[in-house]
């Protein structure tokens, strides 16, 4: 599987008994295939599984490949604190026939890289699947650094990884001593300089109600190869990357889709939803940003 274009990590919509509310799921999947998104990530933390029993994140995954199917590549999310329960949700991905999985640290341990290694490579043998590696040390307490690279990039199954450090030397290092781990952008507001440096793909949270939108800087960075262009389109989604920035991630991913006409739901304790000025922000902010963005696209905002 080769990891390139928009990978959306999908919100998990709740109805008001708190449960997860299928019809709505399927809409907000089906809505991602008609807008031509390259992937759909399952299990991530835009999609709440920190806040979901291991049941519930089986018939998650189990769900979303029957609502798919073999329309895009479905990539399932291991993230555990526990080895072994990263080892059963790789083991649940293989059993439900995903197309990858997502592997990170397990958060709160601050396992050493050679530890980290040796998890991640565990997870590995249980699925035998195409792996995204994911290093987030803002949320999991570790880098993957460059003893873990040389570990872990010695399995023929790691393909990618979501660079989420916000550290572009970490991204030079990649780039530089491990191009066969291909990059995906992982911190929105460096997506420029990702595909400058040779990234085919980017997961990203915000595709969620703005695919379209997402896909065209891709489309114009890796494809066309129109930096100018990108640059325009960067520029449009900046004041959006700012406001998910504000603390409020996942309420934002998820009051954006109601922008749209998808239902989300509430999400899950300890957080809270955005207040009534929060949304009426977000809501300015995605206007203009589409307006931005299709005058771009058409020809009339660049050379």
């Amino acid at each position: 599987m080769n990891f390139e274009g928009i990978y959306t990590p999908a919100i998990t919509p709740y109805g008001p008994d708190g449960q997860m509310d299928k019809a709505a799921f399927t809409a907000v999947l089906e809505s991602l295939i008609e807008a031509k998104v390259h992937g759909i990530i399952i299990g991530g933390s835009t999609g709440e599984y920190y806040a979901q029993t291991t049941q519930e994140r089986f018939e998650l995954a189990a769900y979303a490949k029957q609502v798919v199917g073999t329309r895009l590549p479905l990539i399932v999310g291991t993230g555990a604190t526990r080895t072994e329960d990263s080892v059963e949700y790789a083991k649940a991905a293989n059993e439900i026939g995903a197309d990858a999985i997502l592997v990170s640290s397990p958060p709160y341990a601050l396992p050493t890289e050679k530890e980290n290694a040796i998890h991640a490579l565990s997870v590995d043998r249980a699925a035998n699947l195409p792996i995204m590696l994911y290093n987030y040390p803002a949320r999991m307490g570790v880098m993957m650094g460059e003893d873990y690279f040389s570990r872990v990039g010695k399995s023929r199954n790691v393909r990618a990884i979501k660079e989420s450090s916000g550290d572009m030397g970490n991204l030079h290092r990649l780039a530089r001593k491990f191009p066969h781990i291909s990059l995906s952008c992982g911190w929105d507001d460096q997506a420029l300089e990702f595909f400058a440096w040779g990234a085919k793909s980017w997961v990203c949270a915000g595709s969620n109600f703005l695919p379209r939108e997402h896909v065209a800087l891709y489309e114009a960075c890796v494809l066309e190869k129109n930096f100018d262009k990108g640059r325009a389109i960067m520029t449009a989604m900046l004041p959006l990357m700012d406001f998910l920035e504000c603390g409020k991630f996942v309420q934002s991913i998820k009051h954006g889709c109601e922008i749209i006409g998808l239902r989300a739901g509430s999400v899950r304790a300890p957080l809270r939803g955005l207040s009534f000025e929060e949304k009426r922000t977000l809501q300015t902010v995605v206007a203009t940003l589409k307006r931005t963005v299709a005058q771009i696209t058409s020809g009339a905002n660049h050379a």
